[in-house]
């Protein structure tokens, strides 16, 4: 691991030198390649650097006892020296994780598509309800949120949504919460006061280029239509949405947020690639399903991933087994506390298998 963690600090040492050579500065193209290697390399880096001054600072403190007959200059080493070796470790498990294959998608920007499951018009509310959720947090993040498509239900609620964030490391965040996702609580039509349990499926999907998925257009057909729901003076009086059909798959993507059929059009495009992506990863993995993340399900109450229960102002995330008494904040976005355990907990079943 060392070997590797030295030709890293020479690695980020080369790139330095190169990121400051005029010819490179003018290609645009390969500076930002440079630049994005660096970025990468340069938190292990610091990491390595910092690990290799506590070893020293060890091996200091160590001749210090040796040598040192003042107590007060002894009690200062040891000081010194219990802080280093505890550094030592906290630095050579964070130095293992930042080594850690990376997700090629993780810096990507994502599609998000939230369905109602079972239950309704409950199922629909709680959908708008985390379309509201994954908003909130995009916001905090400092992240665009576009909306591709919605089919509402009239009283509020979306059957089905499908939105796009745009941000850097998007993916990384959010690639843990697809599944199926499980709301309890009683419904406001509910005159008996009985909680009922329904469901929605949430879907996460990378953006991908053209040269990551090669569509045939022979294979799409395009339908317009004039948008519906609420819009501006041109939206809903000119047939600007589109309906994206590939014949091969089956897919269908409808998109009507744009007032430019043309923008609609790539919107779709944009949408069927990250979906077309998925299912081959969907293939390449199916060896695998027991550690995807992004495995949605039919939305069946049982397959739930994470339960929203009101009643008890508890939100149970399954796969680690972390309860947390605050709904009222995880719904309006805070979800970094999920998010972060989630991340932790896969990357300590990593580092397991690699000791394995």
């Amino acid at each position: 691991m060392f070997d590797r963690l030295e030709d890293l600090v020479n690695r980020n040492e080369d790139l330095t030198a190169e990121l400051s050579n005029p010819d490179v500065v003018n290609n645009q193209e390969r500076f930002r390649k440079l630049m994005k290697e660096q970025n990468d390399l340069v938190p292990i880096v610091n990491a390595f650097i910092e690990y290799k001054s506590c070893k020293q600072n060890i091996a200091d403190s160590l001749v210090m006892l040796d040598e040192e007959s003042d107590d007060e200059m002894r009690e200062l080493a040891k000081d010194e020296l219990n802080d280093s070796k505890a550094r030592v470790e906290e630095l050579e498990q964070e130095i293992k994780v930042l080594l850690l294959p990376k997700d090629p998608n993780d810096d990507k920007n994502v599609f998000v598509e939230i369905r109602a499951g079972a239950g309704g018009d409950e199922a629909a509310l709680f959908a708008s309800e985390l379309y509201r959720m994954y908003s909130r947090y995009a916001e905090r993040a400092r992240w665009k949120v576009e909306m591709v498509s919605f089919n509402e239900n009239g009283i509020g609620g979306f059957k089905e949504v499908v939105f796009m964030i745009n941000g850097q490391g998007a993916y990384s965040k959010l690639k843990y919460e697809s599944g199926v996702h499980r709301v309890q609580r009683v419904p406001e039509t509910e005159s008996g006061g009985r909680i009922h349990t329904s469901t929605a499926t949430v879907a996460i999907m990378p953006e991908v280029e053209d040269v990551e998925v090669e569509i045939n257009m022979n294979d799409c057909r395009f339908d317009v239509f004039r948008s519906s729901g609420n819009g501006g003076q041109c939206v809903n009086t000119t047939d600007s949405a589109v309906r994206l059909t590939h014949m091969p798959s089956g897919i269908v993507i409808s998109c009507q947020d744009e007032k430019s059929q043309l923008k609609n059009k790539d919107k779709a495009m944009k949408v069927l690639r990250a979906k077309l992506y998925e299912l081959e990863e969907e293939k390449k993995n199916n060896a695998e399903a027991e550690v995807r993340r992004s495995q949605v399900g039919t939305g069946d109450r049982s397959e739930k991933i994470r339960t929203y229960n009101f009643p008890q102002g508890r939100v149970t995330e399954h796969r680690i087994n972390l309860t947390l008494y605050k709904i009222d904040s995880i719904m309006d976005g805070y979800i970094d506390e999920i998010i972060d355990s989630l991340t932790a907990a896969d990357q300590a079943a990593k580092l397991s298998n690699l000791d394995n």
